[in-house]
């Protein structure tokens, strides 16, 4: 074990520029819902058409990120990472300009969309996943996506303070700022395209494999099948907070700031929740900890919409979802690895998380058409907290199953 840690040294700048990257496109999407309330306002737009915006780049996301998982292999991470912060930027530039529902779609949802599918989670993890030993994978994953927490630490404060003094379209600059840090990062992370992969982790050996032949290889395992139809319900629960919470806040009449609090705690808690489940998929079963996070999680939602919210209630939340929020990602991303190998493990990662998006999408975009037809979230996390006890259960049983690994794990 002392050995692999100290292998670590000369990839130390790769994994903190990957962490860097990842902590910055998640924080400031994670932050977008701040400006819903004033832009909506501002440039009449309705709730529906701003969330449906936000829907758009799930959608997006999820659609490109098995295409440029593939990519990687072929082009190398470090151009996939800086196109990846270029498209960032010209979204949130055309988001702080925009007079209507084309310019937010456009923005918010198409390009910061594609931007993800680039310099997120899936990506990110597969950087840090190649440049360390497997002993320390797990763990050195729960440090990647604990960094990666910080960004909603950093954006949500500096958001809704410039959104109060200046306007959103201040606080949508201030997050261009931000952005424009992912080109530098995704360089530097992307020397790990110069590191070459052992033949069992799916390296030279697999030289003979093509995109198609793996991903169906993928669809066939019934352990990955299950986790990804799961990861749909994780997507839809995760992007109706961070896009709705504010709103329901504002509706309950808390202080607006209470939101931008909410979403730095859970980015705070996020850091000790991925440190826990990185160390934890180290020691125990990685596929039975993510179910019993999805019933945890589920649970949390159900005592905290059963009634009206407080201050002091609402910081609670966003503690205990933000320890439950990122767990999921070193564990997710270490289960890939361990049953298909690095080589193509940002694409095969891309496949499941295009159900994680198609998730979100409902999340944000079902969340604003319930709220609009009926003036309340009330049916909407009732039915994702139904559908996250059900995953999480499925989950479970599969992973005491114990099913063998497919033949194409390495």
């Amino acid at each position: 074990m002392n050995d692999s840690w100290r292998a670590m040294r000369p990839v130390a700048a790769i994994l903190v520029c990957a962490s860097l990257m990842l902590t910055l496109s998640l924080g400031l999407r994670q932050s977008l819902g701040l400006f819903m309330q004033p832009m909506t306002r501002d440039i009449a737009i309705s709730v529906s058409e701003f969330t449906f915006a936000i829907a758009i780049q799930n959608l997006a996301w999820g659609l490109a990120q098995p295409f440029t998982g593939a990519l990687v292999v072929r082009a190398g991470f470090r151009t996939v990472m800086v196109a990846g912060g270029v498209l960032y930027a010209l979204g949130l530039a055309c988001l702080a300009m925009a007079q209507g529902v084309l310019t937010v779609t456009l923005g918010a949802g198409v390009l910061i969309g594609l931007a993800l599918a680039c310099n997120a989670s899936s990506i990110a993890n597969s950087v840090a996943s190649r440049a360390v030993p497997a002993a320390v994978r797990s763990t050195v994953l729960g440090l990647v996506s604990a960094a990666g927490s910080l960004g909603a630490m950093l954006a949500a404060p500096i958001g809704q303070w410039l959104q109060t003094s200046l306007g959103w379209r201040a606080g949508v600059l201030g997050f261009l700022a931000l952005a424009l840090v992912l080109i530098p990062a995704g360089w530097i992370a992307g020397r790990v395209d110069r590191l070459k992969l052992p033949p069992a982790s799916g390296g030279e050996a697999d030289g003979e494999s093509n995109a198609r032949r793996v991903a169906m290889a993928a669809l066939r395992h019934p352990p990955f099948v299950v986790m990804t139809l799961a990861f749909f319900v994780c997507g839809m629960q995760l992007v109706f907070l961070t896009t709705h919470l504010p709103s329901y806040l504002a509706l309950c009449g808390m202080d607006p700031m209470l939101s931008a609090q909410a979403l730095g705690m859970i980015g705070g808690f996020n850091i000790l929740g991925s440190l826990f489940f990185g160390w934890a998929g180290g020691r125990w079963s990685k596929t039975a900890l993510l179910g019993v996070l999805y019933i945890t999680r589920s649970l949390v939602l159900a005592w905290f919409f059963a009634a009206p919210p407080t201050p002091g209630n609402t910081l609670l939340f966003a503690g205990l979802m933000g320890f439950l929020w990122m767990g999921v990602s070193p564990l997710f991303a270490g289960a890939v690895a361990e049953m298909f190998g690095l080589r193509w493990q940002a694409m095969i990662q891309g496949i499941a998380f295009f159900s994680h998006q198609m998730g979100s999408f409902l999340g944000a975009f079902g969340g604003g058409m319930v709220f609009d037809a009926f003036g309340s979230y009330d049916l909407a996390w009732r039915f994702g907290v139904g559908l996250g006890l059900t995953a999480g259960i499925v989950q479970i049983g599969f992973a005491l199953m114990r099913p063998p690994p497919p033949a194409m794990a390495h």
